[in-house]
């Protein structure tokens, strides 16, 4: 009776639990929805402790359909105690290069630099893309690159610098969560960089 009530509304629940001289069809009709409505409240008050959790999840899910529509985020709880992590101040970029010798010389170079606490080299990756009118398609290698979020603009302009592509792609995401004894040591490495207001190449 209450996962009808809950799918179908009152209106099934009057119509399939009431007697017919009761329904509503013909004069039985102003009875049905008086009978019908007391009922209905009555359910209403003795399932509601069950029906809260449900109901304010429920709540819930316009505004999350909504924030995911229009491409923002959630507001984030401050971190827990203990943690420290901030969602989003580490964020992990990643660069393609045309073989692992370039990737080697690059990864080396920016966790030298402190721009990055770690670099993770991703062989024989295939990419297929458009490039000047025409579909390529190249065997690459994929870096993946842990820093903070603060250094990604100055990341970007070192792998710019260096790299051999005309237009590199860097493309980089927060990380929202993870093992935080980890991402706190992402932050460690590389804190004098973010600190100082220029990073040389």
């Amino acid at each position: 009776m209450v996962w009808l009530l809950l799918s179908r509304g009152v209106r099934c629940f009057l119509i399939t639990w009431l007697p017919p001289s009761l329904g509503c069809m013909g004069r039985g009709r102003a009875p049905a929805i008086l009978l019908g409505g007391g009922a209905a409240l009555l359910l209403s008050f003795l399932w509601m402790p069950a029906l809260l959790p449900v109901a304010s999840r429920l709540l819930l899910l316009p505004r999350s359909l909504m924030i995911m529509a229009s491409g923002s985020t959630l507001s984030q709880p401050s971190p827990a105690s203990g943690s420290g992590y901030v969602p989003g101040s580490v964020s992990a970029a990643f660069v393609t290069c045309p073989n692992e010798k370039v990737a080697k010389e690059i990864a080396r170079a920016v966790v030298e630099k402190r721009l990055a606490a770690c670099v993770n080299l991703i062989p024989q990756i295939t990419s297929i893309y458009e490039w000047k009118g025409k579909i390529e398609e190249d065997s690459e290698v994929l870096m993946m690159i842990k820093t903070q979020s603060s250094l990604v603009p100055a990341l970007t302009d070192f792998v710019r610098s260096v790299h051999p592509y005309e237009v590199a792609e860097v493309i980089a995401l927060p990380v929202e969560q993870g093992n935080s004894p980890y991402l706190h040591w992402v932050r460690q490495v590389t804190e004098s960089v973010s600190d100082s207001s220029t990073v040389l190449p």
